[in-house]
């Protein structure tokens, strides 16, 4: 069994084998892209107390200005006393955390990542698949609990660690907790579609798209949600700097990315690293409905090339990146994020794209519709449903798509409009104030989101392509 893989035990679907394992091999739960149990509030062997202590005094050591004195007097501890898959997640939600408190938690961002947070993070991030950032798995996959079973209950979830200490971000990370808990049940659904696309079970597939309809319906009820406890302002300037990557953040103050260290002993061994922050573009639920519907996106949109991060060097003071080169394809932003999903869920995601395409099947239904005349009928009730269905599903992820483009001009771009009136002269250097300072040529707000993407462009586009797809 893969070491990230669901035990049998922890599913029991009523659809067929396949949709089974393929769930259980690429550890999607019950709970979806969640875990099946809460995750763990603290890792078990006292041994790392050190970093449980720092992740659970964070807000007040930010607030302070202490948190990178603690940080660097800190040892480097192994990992080798972490037992399980959930210690392991547990691991990389603190490291994570701590990562980003370290680099944004000052006047200035700090560019050097010590010894004491770099060296076991990076062993975490490689065993879970993933880069050594605050991804959406560990700002939000693993860093809840609840009062109850219902994680899609989201007014009894709790975030287990915040930057701020606030209402609000606790608020911000659980709400797409309860989105993904919401969406898990059209997961099983929408892979018997997709297996259902080689006999043409017209039937089955049309079930599953109403299913996913309604489910993306109450997705977007949730998202609209975020306003009552969490306040745009205090969104933009107290908790988005924190979630920024060290991609594309040139204006925030890190023109070569983070060095990580990777030696104890030697502090000049290590590597400049360029990573997106963590974003709902990197949420295995959303792009899962792209992949059903067949949404294709491209990478026009996702903002001006930058600098490839440089390669591995042996000195802290290595030259600045060379640029990016110019003769291979560059994958699209949703096609990159995917290496910032846990390896299972990404594999999951090629698995379901390779069973079939039921957007494909729409377009030659649609095509046999259109030759219909008042006479001569070419498609069966059941296809005529099916493109109903589908239609219907396109348009209500558009729809969601919008209500996000809402979201993000009243969370970003109002208040980074308002910052920019105000000026920002003196203020603290991190995505907020350089935010405030970006526009393009014709003086509009040209902001970045925390995953590095020209924001407002990428999200229109994304929506675009997605009512696209139900064009058929």
């Amino acid at each position: 069994m893969s070491p990230h893989a669901v035990p049998p035990s922890e599913m029991g679907s009523p659809y067929s084998d396949n949709v089974a394992y393929l769930m259980q091999k690429h550890a999607v739960t019950s709970n979806g892209f969640l875990p099946a149990k809460a995750p763990l509030c603290r890792l078990p062997d006292m041994y790392y107390l050190p970093w449980e202590r720092l992740a659970n005094e964070m807000p007040v050591l930010l607030d302070n200005g202490t948190l990178r004195s603690r940080v660097d007097a800190m040892d480097v501890l192994s990992t080798e006393f972490l037992r399980s898959e959930p210690e392991w997640r547990r691991a990389f939600v603190v490291l994570s955390f701590l990562t980003h408190a370290y680099v944004w938690g000052g006047q200035e961002p700090a560019e050097i990542l010590p010894a004491s947070i770099s060296v076991p993070f990076l062993e975490v991030a490689k065993v879970l698949e993933l880069p050594p950032v605050l991804a959406y798995a560990g700002s939000n996959l693993w860093n809840f609990t609840t009062s109850g079973r219902d994680f899609t209950d989201v007014d009894s979830l709790r975030c287990l660690h915040t930057f701020t200490g606030t209402e609000d971000e606790s608020w911000f990370f659980v709400i797409s907790v309860a989105m993904e808990a919401q969406a898990a049940s059209i997961i099983p659904s929408s892979l018997a579609a997709l297996e259902a696309i080689k006999t043409r079970d017209y039937a089955t597939i049309t079930s599953a798209l109403a299913e996913m309809d309604a489910c993306i319906a109450k997705v977007g009820a949730l998202i609209e949600r975020m306003h009552e406890r969490c306040d745009p302002d205090v969104f933009y300037h107290k908790i988005r700097p924190f979630l920024a990557g060290s991609k594309n953040m040139e204006a925030a103050g890190l023109p070569r990315g983070v060095f990580y260290s990777e030696s104890a002993t030697d502090p000049e061994k290590g590597e400049w690293r360029q990573l997106r922050g963590g974003s709902n573009g990197q949420s295995s639920m959303i792009q899962f409905f792209d992949v059903v519907l067949g949404v294709q996106h491209t990478n026009e949109g996702n903002g001006r090339p930058s600098p490839a991060a440089t390669p591995a060097s042996s000195s802290r003071s290595s030259p600045e990146p060379m640029a990016a080169s110019t003769t291979a394809p560059k994958p699209s932003f949703h096609e990159e994020v995917r290496d910032y999903m846990p390896g299972p869920h990404r594999r999951f995601l090629t698995a379901a794209s390779q069973m079939g395409s039921i957007h494909e099947l729409a377009v030659s239904v649609g095509q046999l519709a259109s030759t219909t005349t008042t006479t001569t009928t070419t498609t069966t009730p059941e296809q005529d449903a099916f493109l109903a269905a589908y239609k219907k599903a396109t348009q209500t992820l558009t729809a969601f798509r919008n209500i996000h483009i809402q979201i993000v001009t009243r969370y970003i771009i109002l208040p980074a409009r308002r910052a920019g009136q105000k000026g920002t002269t003196g203020a603290k250097k991190d995505l907020a104030s350089a935010s405030a300072g970006e526009s393009d040529d014709n003086g509009a707000p040209e902001l970045k989101g925390t995953g590095g993407t020209t924001l407002i462009p990428f999200l229109k586009q994304a929506r675009d392509e997605t009512s696209a797809a139900g064009n058929v």
